[in-house]
């Protein structure tokens, strides 16, 4: 038996959290279900996340959660980022996989890539100084008497800042991560994503620590004179599986990546890259399979996961049983390999892109005409996977 802390969420959350705890119950593996609530009226009337949502997940191990509302500009910050951080879920795992029968514009592709994010470093760590603030302004002297040959110009207020960290530890983690990833799966390559030629100092540090992790894993070089004047890394170097060159290791600026994906996604693998950039690329690779509705989730730390789907609490619907469970539905996939149930993850994605494919119980959003009157609510499509998890056996 598993012990699952299952967040609800808010919004859609709850209708979809059911229809996935439905379909992970009928693959029977053995599920006990330890149900936190932490929806946005939650998070304000207790101020913040409360202790119990955390203490459940560490205890746990893993968790599976509904989309939680975050205000725009205002109130709270993001509960994702919150759970990451504390939980030290430094991996972000986002697989983007065509299935047949989803309108797209790249049907007929074969697109199926997995976006690896780093989830505790970069702009995302938030650390921000408010415009206005005297300690901004302060902050604001400091870079201007330190930096080099580089001012800024603006007032001090009126002015805010953030920070962007990136460590050779962070980097070295998401890096291995990727490679362990790329290597337990058979993929052939692993791209490294930044904008070193401008931020020489953080993201170039990011393409020294990926290039001396891939020479830890015997990764061959795109381009050999990568790997000119790099060592492998020595905390990896003899302590990781060689891949004797069988796994490719390719680099692409940030810019140059989106226009690639957009122009040959079929031609990529294993992506790996920093929050920021990772945030932006996980929608846009999500476009190229159908939506965030089909886009499943994960996050993953030494000692703990948190399973997601990578769209909003959508709050407009809530209580309509009308919007797609598909991308949570396969969160739950990513779930039962993480626990090692590869034969019921399997059996559940075999499922989920039978029903896909036929096209007749499936949600508005997955028909040819969204106001097809034979589309299926949330609950009716989560019943269908579950009769076919029982067809195929």
């Amino acid at each position: 038996m598993y012990k699952i802390t299952l967040i609800p969420g808010d919004g859609v959350g709850p209708e979809i959290a059911e229809a996935t705890k439905k379909c992970l119950d009928a693959t029977g593996v053995d599920l006990d279900w330890d149900i936190q609530e932490c929806g946005i009226e939650v998070i304000e009337a207790e101020g913040g996340v409360p202790q119990r949502v955390l203490d459940s997940i560490k205890a746990n191990d893993c968790a599976i959660k509904a989309p939680i509302t975050t205000p725009i500009g205002k109130g709270f910050r993001s509960v994702n980022v919150y759970l990451r951080q504390e939980l030290g879920l430094y991996a972000c795992v986002r697989p983007c996989k065509l299935y047949k029968g989803v309108r797209t514009f790249f049907s007929g592709t074969n697109v199926d890539l997995v976006l690896i994010r780093e989830n505790t470093e970069d702009l995302y760590a938030g650390v921000e100084f408010q415009a206005g603030e005297p300690t901004t302004a302060e902050l604001l002297g400091k870079i201007n008497e330190f930096a080099t040959g580089k001012k800024i110009n603006t007032g001090t207020d009126t002015t805010g800042v953030s920070i962007k960290p990136i460590s050779y530890e962070g980097t070295r983690d998401i890096a291995k991560y990727a490679f362990d990833y790329a290597v337990t799966r058979k993929r052939q390559t692993v791209t490294s994503v930044c904008k070193a030629n401008i931020m020489k100092y953080t993201d170039g540090l990011w393409y020294d620590e990926t290039r001396a992790t891939a020479l830890a894993y015997g990764a061959k070089f795109e381009w050999p004179d990568l790997a000119e004047g790099v060592s492998p890394d020595p905390v990896l170097d003899g302590k990781v599986e060689n891949t004797n060159g069988e796994i490719e290791y390719n680099e692409r600026l940030i810019d140059n990546m989106c226009m690639q994906l957009v122009q040959k996604p079929e031609l990529y693998d294993v992506i790996v890259t920093q929050n920021l950039y990772g945030d932006i690329l996980s929608d846009l690779c999500a476009g190229l399979v159908g939506g965030l509705g089909v886009a499943p989730g994960a996050n993953i730390g030494h000692e703990g996961a948190v399973f997601e789907a990578t769209h909003g609490s959508a709050p407009k619907y809530k209580g309509q049983n009308k919007v797609n469970p598909t991308a949570l539905i396969l969160s739950g996939k990513l779930m039962l390999e993480h626990l090692g149930e590869h034969e019921a993850a399997n059996k559940l994605e075999r499922a989920v892109a039978a029903i896909i494919e036929e096209g007749k119980d499936v949600t508005y959003d997955m028909k040819e005409d969204r106001n097809d009157p034979t589309a299926v609510g949330t609950q009716e499509m989560a019943e269908a996977i579950c009769k076919k998890m029982g067809e195929l056996g």
